[in-house]
């Protein structure tokens, strides 16, 4: 048995036990479809959240979302039906139910919110949960690695994302997709809106594998063939795309918008139908296919026009008809026969009848042939290239992956099923239970439906272009089909496509020679990253776990002036500085007497003079609090000084008389000047932040508060002595704070008297 079969359960008896799991799903489905018939759409609904930062459960149901969640849950409903054969005898088949529809429900609510940042929290759980989906066969290294490189690269992505919602949430001056959709037009004039914009490309690249995420989704092929199904064909990697669909009503004037994502939508389809060449795995192979096609939805999204709608929502209902089936024929085929490497794949038609229709049927919508519709969506593809203008050049890049698309169903059907038995096997091949079946042939069956007709799925498509093309009339979308330009554009696709399939096995031998070009591309700069971070982790312990406490204070004393620093240049505060009156001698004596003791600590370097003459500080301090009204802070001052000087002092004469360890003497020695800069830059840092406010304006409103609540409230004139003793006891009251009055105020009653 082939390393490909490691994710295929070892013993498959009956999936009827599961069954009843795709009641789930499918309950939902129904549901939907019966409310899209009976309530038209938009759908609305909204509830308080988080009040406070006005943030409201908010759904918004229009075209777009209803495609998908018809995806999310049809699919989904199939998923569970196969999976309930695929994981048949599987202890585990279980929590991955569990963890299936929690995902259903996390894509549902992520295409449902309109507002962004309950959108978000849908869009890291699916992260979070595709995470445990593609590592669930968790004792294998190649899966935890194939998990945590999918969490790693959506994860971060995510937090771009959160960034951009925020940045653009401020120019808008809203969370709500509608409402920024609306305020689009006084949006485009503000210079943070391109940086808002590239925060979210990140994030919807990242998720739905752009370059250069682009290589995470193949390897999150560690998955079992059920979920690859639901997150590759139908949900997770096409969230991304619909972040930018959704937003393409906003911003598709803008030509940072438009050359961003036909750049990088068509580098991505390019790149990913190369690679696709390059693998014997079938699920690799369907892998890159989505990406390629990803790209291309994409492309789309960046295209002017309203074909450039309707051609991504075809594409988006298309890709699910034919990718899942795949997917379901190459599990079907590692249940089977024992392997998923096409080399050893010939001649199943005899041994999998039933999975080679399937995958016919998949294969002939994949490559846009007539009686599928996969047609009718190259159809709208065509249209929107047509109306593209200057992006038309984008067609030769399309022509090439739609070629590759072909030689790749080729594979799929073709050399797979229909050429001659020639691969030694083990194992006698057979065909898949009934309930890995029926999800296959019944996808394929409503692709050739609506590809013959395909007015029946019109109203849906319309209603999906319209909500990424607010202008588009939804009633015309059988008047934008031309069958002429797609038959010429289809067999040109299919004649490139006919050749590279015949080529194939040449074209991967001619690309594995230039697999040194992989040294240079971004998976090999993740995995480089990746190395890295231990060496890193390792420097900065050896760096900064020394055991030396001058070098610990050092460092959180230079951490303390970098943030300020920081903090006063990203401000860029404009120092208005209070004017200048002549102090009183007693204030200028005290502060003398404390900048004297300051400059007498950086000079000495005995450690028990220096704790004397920095006690000139403390002592300085008490002082100034004497002549300028604070009496009773003064002498808590003093008696804190004098107690600490006497109590330090003792300690230390004890240390003096133990021999210092060569390491602190020398990191000493070696760290003085470094500690000088440090302290040099944090009293400029900090004198700063201080003149900075002293010339802002003063709020009395706080102090006038304290002023007036302190007898009323608190029973005490002092306002400081309330507040402490106010918090102290409240803290040992922490359930009854009225209980704090009671005790408090008896002794500011008798003082007060």
């Amino acid at each position: 048995m082939s390393a490909a079969t490691a994710d295929a359960p070892a013993q498959r008896a009956t999936g009827a036990p599961a069954l009843p799991l795709a009641l789930v799903p499918a309950s939902l489905f129904v549901l939907l479809v019966g409310g899209l018939i009976s309530v038209p759409l938009p759908w609305s609904v909204s509830w308080p959240w988080i009040p406070a930062l006005d943030v409201h459960f908010a759904l918004y149901v229009d075209g777009l979302s209803a495609q998908f969640l018809l995806l999310i849950t049809g699919i989904g409903t199939l998923v569970a039906v196969y999976g309930a054969g695929y994981l048949a005898g599987d202890a585990r088949r279980w929590r991955v139910f569990a963890l299936l529809l929690l995902f259903m429900l996390a894509m549902i609510g992520a295409v449902c919110s309109d507002h962004l940042l309950v959108l978000f929290v849908f869009w890291e759980l699916t992260s979070v949960l595709s995470f445990l989906l593609v590592g669930f066969d968790h004792a294998r290294e190649s899966s935890r690695k194939s998990a945590q490189q999918a969490l790693l690269i959506t994860g971060a992505g995510g937090l771009f994302l959160l960034a951009g919602i925020i940045l653009l949430a401020g120019i808008g001056g809203s969370y709500s997709l509608r409402e920024l959709i609306a305020a689009a037009p006084s949006m485009a004039d503000d210079a943070r809106l391109p940086a808002a914009l590239t925060l979210l490309f990140v994030g919807a690249f990242s998720k739905s594998a752009q370059f250069p995420f682009h290589f995470w989704l193949p390897n999150a092929m560690a998955a079992p063939t059920p979920v690859s199904a639901f997150l590759h064909s139908a949900t997770l990697v096409k969230l991304g795309i619909y972040l930018l669909a959704r937003l393409d009503a906003a911003f598709s004037d803008l030509l940072f918008w438009e050359y961003s994502l036909v750049g990088i939508g068509t580098l991505t389809a390019v790149l990913a139908a190369v690679q696709t060449v390059r693998e014997r795995d079938l699920k690799r192979i369907l892998a890159w296919s989505t990406v390629a096609t990803l790209g291309t939805l994409t492309m789309l999204v960046g295209l002017p026009g309203h074909g450039a709608a309707l051609a991504v929502a075809a594409l988006f209902f298309a890709h699910a008809l034919y990718k899942a089936p795949l997917f379901f024929v190459a599990g079907n085929l590692d249940h089977g026969a024992g392997t998923r490497d096409i080399d050893r794949l010939t001649g199943m038609r005899r041994h999998l009848p039933w999975t080679a229709t399937a995958a016919l049927l998949a294969a002939l919508s994949m490559a846009g042939l007539p009686l599928s519709f996969g047609f009718v969506a190259k159809d709208a593809m065509t249209l929107a290239k047509v109306e593209a203008g200057v992006f038309a050049l984008v067609s030769h890049a399309t022509l090439f992956v739609g070629s590759i698309s072909v030689a790749v169903a080729a594979v799929a059907a073709i050399h797979i099923f229909w050429g001659r038995d020639t691969a030694d096997r083990t194992t006698h091949p057979h065909e898949a239970p009934l309930p890995m079946l029926l999800p296959p042939l019944l996808l394929v069956a409503l692709a050739v439906l609506f590809g013959l007709r395909p007015t029946l799925v019109d109203p849906l498509l319309g209603a999906a272009a319209q909500a990424m093309a607010p202008t588009f009339d939804p009633l015309q979308v059988d008047s934008s089909y031309d069958a002429w330009p797609v038959a010429e554009a289809s067999l040109a696709t299919l004649g490139f496509g006919i050749l590279i399939y015949l080529g194939w096995d040449r074209l991967r031998t001619l690309l594995d020679r230039a697999r040194e070009l992989d040294e240079i591309g971004p998976e090999s700069w993740y995995w480089r990253k990746l190395k890295f971070v231990p060496k890193l982790a390792a420097w900065l312990t050896r760096r900064l776990q020394h055991g030396v406490l001058p070098g610990y204070l050092l460092t959180l004393a230079g951490a303390v002036t970098l943030a300020l620093l920081a903090a006063l240049v990203i401000g860029r505060p404009s120092l208005d500085l209070p004017a200048v009156e002549t102090l009183p001698l007693p204030i200028v004596g005290c502060s003398l007497l404390i900048a004297a003791g300051a400059l007498a600590a950086l000079l000495v370097r005995d450690h028990l003079v220096l704790l004397l003459v920095s006690g000139l500080v403390g002592y300085g301090s008490a002082l100034l609090f004497l002549f300028t009204g604070a009496a009773d802070l003064a002498l808590t001052q003093f008696a804190v000084e004098t107690v600490f000087v006497v109590v330090a002092a003792t300690v230390l004469r004890r240390l003096r008389g133990m021999p210092t360890p060569l390491q602190v003497a020398v990191s000493e020695a070696r760290w003085r000047p470094l500690a000088l800069l440090v302290a040099l830059t944090f009293s400029l840092g900090l004198t700063g932040l201080l003149l900075l406010a002293a010339g802002l304006p003063f709020d009395p409103q706080l102090s006038d508060f304290f002023g007036a609540q302190s007898v009323p409230a608190a029973h005490g004139r002092n306002v400081v002595n309330v507040i402490i003793l106010k918090t102290a006891v409240s803290r040992l009251h922490p359930h009854n704070f009225p209980a704090t009055d009671a005790l408090v105020a008896p002794r500011y009653q008798r003082e007060s008297a």
